[in-house]
């Protein structure tokens, strides 16, 4: 904007009028150096093809420009390619200034954003840059790989469903009235960094999601005894025959279906003969006030497994049951049969209405019987009500055909049959027998009891968390949904780029949080609602909202020559921030730096 001075300050300065560029820098400088310390321009620019022959002159390649459109992402929260022409233009000494090229609006344009995620959506591509940044991350910040966390997740999309198309109907985990597109990913405990990440068509099943991405996984991760931790759907005969195959192990819930929904009644049986002797073994943890808390009970027992291989030899390995009795989910398990109870019930009353206008009465006993059967089903308390009725029958006395009636004149006895349920009683036997087996959960895992002890186990799986809060990041910092492209290539391309932000997310969370550990630190200011509370475990996001309302201001004469620049002074514990992040000191103080090459 222009502006005009005092005259003592017009003096001062030898002009008549100023311009001035305010830049709201806030976490962008914070976010481009991590992901320039990560490597990622380099390592997209190696991977993906070189700009067209038209753009190499002056066009950003394609890194710096996935990039900086990253920051803005990671920043606002908005994934829109339209909006990027507007927010460069408003940033652009900042993002000259933090990543040493020259920025042109015309950089990010639709057509150049829209080829970018073409490229990104391809396989070749994609996996090359995800096996480069792997070994990256690994080999700078030292990151464990013991362990890795694989499941699937939705988003919901408001496009066509076309077939064969990438947007199909299937089991939402979101909102099943709309279509989908499904994220496989595998992540890196204990920080939760995305591995591997592969984008399908959203009525496909989970089940054979695990082996492709297992298979990608052996290409950068093939240590012996690498751990697997998945969900139920894991669990399928083929996918553990693979795992231990591969000299790798796993660990997974078994899902009440099949072969384990029938042996599972008798497992829980000797688990609660083993808890009325004392001979279940405690599962204890440290809750955050450094006490030991008991959360769950268990046993465990061998089995032997037996593959066919494809040589046609047998290949036998041994395979342990972890029988497991949680209270607490046990508690939640006894509430929702109590809620399904009531709703029952209700369901069942309502079936026999008094009599009265427009109120449907049930005349036959087979169709009350088909009634009662289908609430039951319904509400899953098949054989725990009781439900009493009777037969009621009201007799009338007509006239036969039209007209007044007469002494004379033929009646007619008219009966009337309704059914009515008087009484809907529980079954307090059978409830509590059922009562007793909730809150029995079984696991299987081939890792020795010395490599992974029942209660390591146990604890192990409860951290399954750690992927969902990349699903969670994905749906809430980069608003993955609604997505506001069309194509196929570039919602996979889209997707993708989202998976790098969140990668961001994690390496920064990852390396704060271990810097403040080793110093038995922890941070102040960072929760708003709570100024006197410190954290030695901040999130990724409450760090990025630290830094806001960072802005760069510039003077400049009317020929565009810079008199002066002037910086937010950085708090102390933004700076402290940025020193624990292990980056440059200078990444936000080069900005007051004029650079006169550019």
């Amino acid at each position: 904007m222009i502006i005009k001075l005092a005259e003592q300050v017009q003096q001062a300065m030898g002009k008549n009028e100023l311009v001035i560029i305010t830049e709201r820098v806030d976490d962008v400088a914070l976010l481009l150096a991590q992901m320039m310390k990560m490597g990622l321009p380099e390592i997209l620019d190696r991977h993906l093809p070189k700009l067209p022959q038209h753009w190499q002159r002056e066009g950003l390649s394609w890194g710096w420009t996935a990039v900086i459109w990253l920051s803005y992402i990671l920043s606002e929260g908005d994934h829109r390619k339209v909006a990027m022409e507007t927010y460069v233009a408003g940033m652009r000494q900042t993002l000259s200034q933090i990543t040493g090229q020259s920025i042109r609006v015309l950089d990010f344009s639709d057509d150049r954003l829209s080829h970018l995620l073409r490229h990104l959506s391809k396989a070749r591509y994609w996996q090359a840059i995800e096996d480069d940044l792997n070994e990256c991350s690994i080999t700078v910040y030292g990151l464990p790989t013991d362990v890795v966390r694989l499941d699937a997740t939705t988003v919901s999309a408001y496009h066509q469903v076309e077939e064969g198309g990438l947007v199909q109907f299937g089991h939402s985990k979101d909102d099943p009235s709309r279509p989908q597109i499904k994220l496989m990913l595998a992540s890196l405990d204990p920080m939760g960094m995305p591995l591997a990440s592969h984008v399908v068509s959203g009525e496909r099943a989970d089940d054979g999601l695990y082996l492709p991405i297992l298979k990608r996984l052996e290409q950068t991760l093939c240590q012996p005894g690498l751990l697997y931790v998945g969900d139920c759907k894991m669990s399928a005969f083929d996918i553990r025959a693979y795992v231990s195959g591969r000299q790798y192990l796993y660990l997974c819930p078994l899902p009440l279906t099949g072969s384990t929904a029938k042996h599972m009644p008798q497992w829980i049986c000797e688990g609660i003969a083993k808890a009325k002797s004392g001979d279940l073994e405690s599962i204890v943890k440290i809750n955050d006030q450094d006490e030991e808390i008991e959360v769950a009970q268990g046993y465990e027992f061998d089995r032997l497994c037996c593959v066919k291989e494809a040589t046609g030899l047998q290949r036998w390995w041994h395979e342990r049951v972890l029988v497991i009795h949680s209270p607490t989910h046990a508690q939640q398990q006894v509430k929702g049969l109590e809620k399904r109870l009531s709703n029952a019930e209700a369901k069942l009353y309502a079936l026999t209405p008094d009599r009265g206008r427009g109120k449907r009465q049930l005349t036959t006993e087979s169709d009350l019987l088909e009634a009662i059967g289908n609430v039951l089903k319904t509400h899953r308390v098949e054989g725990l009500l009781r439900v009493e009725y009777v037969r009621q029958t009201e007799c009338q006395t007509k006239y036969v055909g039209r007209g007044r009636g007469s002494a004379k004149r033929q009646q007619q006895q008219i009966e009337k049959v309704r059914y009515h349920i008087t009484e809907v009683r529980r079954d307090d036997e059978q409830i509590a027998d059922l009562q007793a087996g909730l809150g029995w959960k079984a696991f299987v895992t081939n890792a020795t009891a010395k490599r992974l002890p029942l209660a390591e186990a146990v604890l192990c799986y409860r951290h399954e968390y750690r992927i969902e809060r990349i699903f969670s990041r994905l749906k809430s910092r980069l608003q993955i949904a609604p997505m506001y492209v069309k194509r196929e290539d570039q919602i996979e391309g889209l997707t993708y780029l989202l998976t790098l932000g969140v990668r961001v997310l994690s390496v920064m969370e990852f390396a704060l949080r271990r810097s403040l550990e080793r110093d038995q630190a922890a941070l102040p200011n960072l929760h708003a609602e709570n100024r006197l509370k410190w954290t030695a475990k901040p999130t990724a996001e409450r760090v990025l909202k630290a830094f806001s309302r960072v802005t760069l201001t510039i003077i400049q004469d009317r020929a565009g020559r810079e008199i002066g620049r002037w910086l937010t002074p950085l708090s102390s514990i933004q700076q402290e921030i940025v020193q624990r992040l292990g980056l440059d000191a200078s990444v936000y103080a080069q900005l007051e730096i004029h650079n006169t090459g550019e």
